[in-house]
Order: structure tokens, then sequence, then C-alpha cells
């Protein structure tokens, strides 16, 4: 008994289901075929070359890539703080005062050291001009008695030829000249090594106003340095410091998340593991703008069954995300470069060979096509389509079972 109604209620289903399938296959059959093509009824794609992907959509939080930490830049004392931990800032904006004063004593010190170093350069100067004028004029003196030496000696040859002077006073003469010659050579030896003494004295001088200059520079610097500020757009995680507290140099004031910079921490189900690479493309989409991103670290251990990564965006403009903002994540599971393609449209099936129709003037003719990669964009063409080629891709309702139909243009 129980086999018997078990068997009427098995007939039972099949036949409901022959039942379901032949109406929808008389429904199919008298829906009206169209017989030619009407221009705006019918939709078209030109073949192009450019990039096919295929993705794995999963989901993520949108969160900071980088966190800042802002330092001390000198012992002082903590003057004001003017942001809190949750504010958020943007880039440039005052988050703590610091006491300027030992900056700019140190400033006042570095220029009254560096108005005695230029004076001390002046008075180096003049007194170089003084030494070398009188050296001058030293050598000038020696050069003019050995001139003088010279002619009474020529006048004593004269007169030692003729009988009028003795040969000793020739002579006593003659070595005058020596000595003469040898107090010059002295003189000009000393006299250039004073002159090097006297540039080494003014180049240490320049040495140490230049030394003052960078200084005093560098104090400029730290003073503009003691209003710590935020270096880009982001939220206060935390502040180290209290008002009036004594701080020393290189002493961690405030963390900073970076918001010029996002990352998305996703997760995806264990059987896409393989997926997940190191270096692999993902995309999020902001209004409908693809922001690019790679996978950058991927947790060793499986959460609830999922794997877990990071993705940093490498555009340059994330300023509608936000951070902890729900974000579909599409990771880029397949992509062909510069390959033939068109638009996924409804006569489209995710076939490796399908029969489209080609424009070709006011007629559309059937053309087998091959093709590549399809996704939910568009369809790589391997063969079958050259560059150019216009394509009915989707219509208003189903086309006959002609090779070729015509098309009928609005005028």
């Amino acid at each position: 008994m129980d086999t018997t109604i078990s068997s009427n209620s098995k007939f039972r289903n099949v036949l409901g289901a022959s039942f379901i399938l032949i109406f929808f296959s008389i429904f199919e059959a008298c829906q009206p075929r169209q017989s030619s093509l009407v221009e705006g009824k019918f939709e078209s794609y030109v073949v192009d070359r450019g990039n096919i992907e295929s993705f794995e959509v999963c989901e993520g939080y949108v969160e900071p890539a980088n966190e800042v930490l802002l330092l001390s830049p000198a012992s002082s004392i903590v003057k004001k703080i003017k942001k809190g931990a949750g504010q958020q800032v943007t880039a440039g904006e005052v988050i703590i005062e610091l006491d300027t004063k030992p900056v700019t004593d140190k400033i006042e010190q570095l220029n009254d050291q560096l108005a005695v170093a230029q004076n001390n350069l002046e008075k180096t100067r003049l007194n170089a001009r003084s030494t070398k004028a009188d050296l001058l004029f030293s050598q000038e003196t020696k050069k003019l008695k050995i001139a003088s030496i010279k002619s009474t000696l020529s006048d004593q040859k004269q007169l030692l030829d003729v009988g009028g002077i003795s040969q000793a006073q020739v002579d006593k003469t003659n070595q005058e000249l020596i000595l003469a010659n040898k107090d010059l050579q002295l003189a000009e030896e000393k006299n250039a090594i004073r002159l090097a003494q006297l540039a080494a004295e003014e180049k240490g001088l320049l040495l140490q106003i230049e030394m003052r200059l960078k200084e005093l520079s560098q104090q400029r610097a730290l003073l503009k340095q003691m209003q710590v500020k935020a270096s880009a757009d982001g939220i206060i995680l935390s502040v180290h410091a209290k008002e009036g507290e004594k701080i020393q140099g290189e002493k961690l004031l405030v963390s900073l998340s970076d918001l010029s910079r996002l990352k998305v921490e996703a997760s995806i189900s264990e059987k896409h593991r393989r997926l997940i690479k190191i270096g692999r493309k993902a995309y999020v989409k902001d209004d409908n703008k693809r922001l690019q991103g790679r996978i950058s670290s991927i947790l060793p251990r499986l959460d609830n069954g999922n794997l877990r990564f990071s993705v940093v965006l490498t555009e340059s403009d994330q300023s509608k995300l936000i951070p902890n903002q729900k974000i579909e994540l599409y990771v880029v599971k397949a992509s062909r470069n510069n390959v033939l393609r068109i638009k996924k449209g409804e006569l489209i099936e995710y076939k490796d060979k399908q029969r489209l129709y080609k424009v070709s003037r006011d007629s559309a003719i059937k053309q087998e096509i091959t093709f590549g990669l399809i996704t939910d964009e568009f369809a790589e063409i391997t063969e079958g389509a050259r560059e150019g080629c216009e394509i009915v891709i989707a219509t208003s309702s189903p086309l006959s079972k002609l090779n070729a139909i015509k098309i009928e243009r609005q005028n």
C-alpha cells in the first residue's frame, strides 16, 4: 500500500514538472520574434581593444594605512594642548603648543656670537691690510738698499781699476751685498708665511660665521616646530602629554592616523585562499569610480573559516572614503590586457562559441564568434570579429533565427 502511494506521488511530481516545461516552451514559442532590427530598440557595441578583469567580491572596512608619531622637537614645557584624542585634524593644523623661550634664548645667544665673529672678521681683514702694507714697505726698502749697494760696488770696481781704492774695500761692499740679498730672501719667506697666517685666520673666522649661520637657521626652523602640527589629514589616536609638563627632546607627543593613505581590512571565505596573494590587484568602488589597490599582508591563521588580509589603496584621490566605512572589495581573479572585446550584453552568454549578429550597413548577419575570458562587464574575442566591427549585444525582444536580418533606420 505504501509503495503504491509513493509511486503515485512520484508520478504526479514528474507530470507536474513536465506540464510546467511544456507551458514555458509554448509561452516562449508564442512570444513575438523580431524579423528586423529597429534602430533604438537594440544595443550594439563596436569591437575595441582594452583590458578585461574578473573579480571575486568580498567585504571589508576602510582604515588608515599609516600611523604617524609626532615627537617633541626639543626640550621644553607643554604650553597648550589644542586638540585631543578622537578629534579630526587637517594637515598643518596645530595640535600642541610648546614653550618657545629655550629656543628664542638660543637664537639670541647665536645672534650675539655671530655679531662678535663678524666684528672679529672685519678687524682681521683691516689688520691683514695693514700688515700687508708694512711687509710690502719693508720688502721694497730692502730692495732699494740692495740697489744702492750694487751701485756703490760698481763705482768701487771702477776706482779699483785706476788704483783709487783698495781691494779690501771692494770685498767689504761685496759682502754687504750678499748679506742684503739674504736678508731680502729671508724677509720674503717670512712675509709669505705671515700672509698665509692672515689668510688662515680669515678663513677660520669665515668658517665660524658659516657654522653660526647654519645653527641659527636650524634654531629658527626649530622655533616653527615648537607648534606641533599634523603632518597629514587624520584622526588623533592619543596625546602623550599634559599642559605644564616639562618634556625632553624626541619625546612622543601625539599618535595620529594618516588619512592621506587608506587601506581595506577584508576577509574572504577559506575556499578562495589560493586567490589571495601578496601584490595581487584589488579594487574598491567609490561613487562608481574604481580605486585600485594591492594586497599588502595576509594573516597566517583563519578566523571563523575566513581568511583575513589587507589591501593598501594606491590611487591618489581617496577623499570620499572614511575610516570604519564598510565597503565591497573586488579581488582580481583573472585579467587580459589589450585584447579585442565587446561589452557584455544580454545576448552574450557564458559560452566559448556563440552566433551573434554583426552589423553591416542596413543589415545584420550572423557570425560565429569565439570568446575567451567573459566577465559581467566585457567579453574577450579571440576569433570571428576584428577591431571596429559592430555587433548586436542586446534587443528589446527575441530575434528570429534567420542568418541575416534587416535593420530599419529611423528618419
